[in-house]
C-alpha cells in the first residue's frame, strides 16, 4: 500500500495542534513537534519550598550513570531533599576538551544524552522515579556555549560570534577555550535554542532548569524562553535557577538566582578574619534590587566549581563542625538551600568533574548526615524559615538572626568561629523560646555563651 506522505505529514500537525494549542491564557500555543511525556507531577514543591540537591553524574556512583542516580535516589529523599538537580547529561564535545574527559558544560548536542550515562530511556524512568518519590528534576541547561564539535558549528556558523577575522571565538574575557560562543542577535539560534529546551522538557517530564552562566545571556531571550517552558506545562509550575546574579532574572521570570555574593561573605570570614555582620551586609546587597519579597536566592557551601577549585566545606569552613554552622545559615538565611553531593555525609575529597571520581559513599559519616537531615527537616517545617521575613542582629563572631511571619518566629544563633564567644543578647531577643530540634524551653537574658561552631535554633 502507498502512503501519501504529504497527507500524512500534514494529518500529524493537526493532531499535534489540536493538542496543543489550548493555553491559560487563551492563546494559541504554536505547533510542537514533540509530544508529552509521562504524566503530570502533582507534587511539584512551590518554589519557597524547595531543598535543591545537586548530583555530578560522573561522580554520584561507580558507574557513574543516569542508573546510578536513580539506585540513590531513596538517600536523597531521605536527606528531605525535593529538588534533584542534574549536571549536564549532554554528549561532550571532544574537540579542544578540557581535561581527561571534557567539560560537561561543552555541549556537543543538545538534544542528546551523553552515552557515558545512559540513555533517553534511562532519564524518563529517572524522572518517573523520582516523581514517585515527591522530587522534581531540573536539568542544567548551558545557553551561552557549544562545543567546537556541535553539529550547529558546521550547519550554521552564522550562530557564532565571530572576530574581525570572520572566526568564531571563545566567550569573550574568559580562557574557556573548549566552548564557542553564541550569538544571540541571531533570532534562529534564538529559536533552536528554545526549542532544544522544550525538547527535554516534553520528551522526559523534567521539571525546570537550572541555567548555566546566566548573567552574561540577554534578559530578553531568557524572557522568551522561560515563557514559552511554562506553557508547556501550563497549570504545573516549573523551577528556573539562574546561576546569576542580576535581579532582571525575576524580570524575565526565573524563581531563583545565585548566592555569589553570600558565599564570598562566608569565605571572607574564615579566610581573612571577617566579621560575621559581614554576612548579614551580604545578604542586604543581595535582596536590595529584588522587587518581589516572595523571590529567593539559593545560597549554598559548596557546589562543582567550588568543591573543584577552592575546596571542600571542611577545608573552607574550619572542619566538620564549622562546615555545618555554616550550613545552617545558607539554609535559613532568607534563602533556597543547594547542596552538592557527598557533603551531606562530610566527603572530605574535592571531586573533579571534568573525569571519572566516583564518590566513596562507604565513608559517610553518620552523625554528620544526621545534622544535614535535622537542618533540612526543620526547614520544611518552618512557614517563617520558608517565607518569613529577615531581620539581622550578628556580630563580629555569630551570625544571629530571626525568620518571621504571622505564625511563627524562629531565631537563628551560629558561632562561626573556633572559639566559645559570649553573645549580648538584643532585647528584642530576651524571651523564653524553645528549641527547634528538642522542644526544651531556652530563656534569654542578656547574654549566652556559645561553644566553638555551636549552633541555636529557637523558636515562639
Amino acid at each position: 500500500m502507498k502512503f501519501n506522505i504529504k497527507l500524512v505529514y500534514t494529518f500529524l500537525l493537526a493532531l499535534a495542534f489540536v493538542s496543543c494549542s489550548s493555553s491559560d491564557d487563551n492563546e494559541a500555543d504554536p505547533v510542537s513537534p514533540y509530544t508529552q511525556y509521562g504524566t503530570a507531577f502533582e507534587k511539584m514543591p512551590k518554589k519557597e519550598d524547595a531543598i535543591i540537591y545537586q548530583v555530578n553524574i560522573r561522580a554520584f556512583s561507580q558507574a557513574g550513570t543516569l542508573k546510578g542516580v536513580q539506585d540513590r535516589l531513596t538517600q536523597i529523599q531521605e536527606l528531605g531533599a525535593n529538588v534533584v538537580y542534574l549536571m549536564p547529561v549532554y554528549p561532550v564535545g571532544k574537540v579542544k576538551a578540557s581535561g581527561e574527559l571534557g567539560s560537561p558544560y561543552a555541549v556537543k548536542d543538545y538534544k542528546a544524552v551523553n552515552p557515558d550515562f545512559g540513555t533517553l530511556q534511562d532519564l524518563q524512568v529517572l524522572v518517573e522515579e523520582a516523581h514517585k518519590k515527591n522530587m522534581a528534576v531540573i536539568l542544567d541547561w548551558v545557553a551561552n556555549h557549544t562545543a567546537w564539535d556541535n553539529s550547529w558549528i558546521t550547519q550554521h556558523p552564522n550562530w557564532y560570534q565571530k572576530n574581525d577575522k570572520g572566526e568564531i571565538i571563545i566567550p569573550p574575557g574568559t580562557n574557556y577555550n573548549d566552548v564557542a560562543q553564541l550569538d544571540f542577535n541571531n533570532a534562529e539560534m534564538k529559536d533552536a535554542m528554545i526549542d532544544a529546551m522544550s525538547y527535554w522538557v516534553y520528551n522526559t517530564n523534567i521539571d525546570g532548569f537550572r541555567c548555566d552562566y546566566a548573567d552574561l545571556v540577554p534578559q530578553n531571550f531568557w524572557t522568551d524562553a522561560i515563557t514559552k517552558l511554562r506553557k508547556i506545562k501550563k497549570s504545573q509550575n516549573i523551577l528556573m535557577l539562574a546561576e546569576g546574579s542580576k535581579a532582571s532574572h525575576f524580570v524575565s521570570g526565573f524563581d531563583y538566582t545565585f548566592g555569589f555574593n553570600f558565599f564570598s561573605a562566608l569565605e571572607k570570614v574564615f579566610k581573612e578574619n571577617k566579621s560575621a555582620l559581614s554576612i548579614q551586609e551580604s545578604n542586604a546587597t543581595e535582596y536590595a534590587t529584588i522587587y518581589r519579597p516572595e523571590n529567593r536566592i539559593v545560597r549554598y557551601t559548596s557546589n562543582h566549581d567550588v568543591n573543584l577549585a577552592e575546596g571542600t566545606p571542611y577545608e573552607l569552613f574550619g572542619g566538620k563542625q564549622g562546615s555545618i554552622a555554616t550550613f545552617v545559615v545558607a539554609a535559613y538565611l532568607k534563602s533556597v538551600p543547594m547542596i552538592y553531593n557527598g557533603q551531606e555525609v562530610g566527603y572530605n575529597k574535592r571531586i573533579n568533574y571534568f573525569a571519572k571520581t566516583p564518590i566513596d559513599w562507604s565513608t559517610a559519616d553518620a552523625s554528620v548526615l544526621a545534622e544535614y537531615k535535622k537542618i533540612i527537616a526543620f526547614r520544611n517545617s518552618s512557614s517563617a524559615i520558608k517565607k518569613g521575613t529577615y531581620t539581622g542582629y550578628s556580630n563580629d563572631a555569630v551570625s544571629a538572626f530571626t525568620m518571621v511571619n504571622e505564625s511563627e518566629k524562629v531565631l537563628v544563633l551560629s558561632n562561626l568561629t573556633s572559639s566559645a564567644v559570649k553573645y549580648l543578647v538584643s532585647p528584642a531577643l530576651k524571651a523564653t523560646w524553645k528549641d527547634a530540634f528538642t522542644g526544651a524551653s531556652v530563656t534569654l537574658g542578656s547574654d549566652i555563651t556559645l561553644q566553638p561552631f555551636q549552633y541555636l535554633v529557637l523558636k515562639n
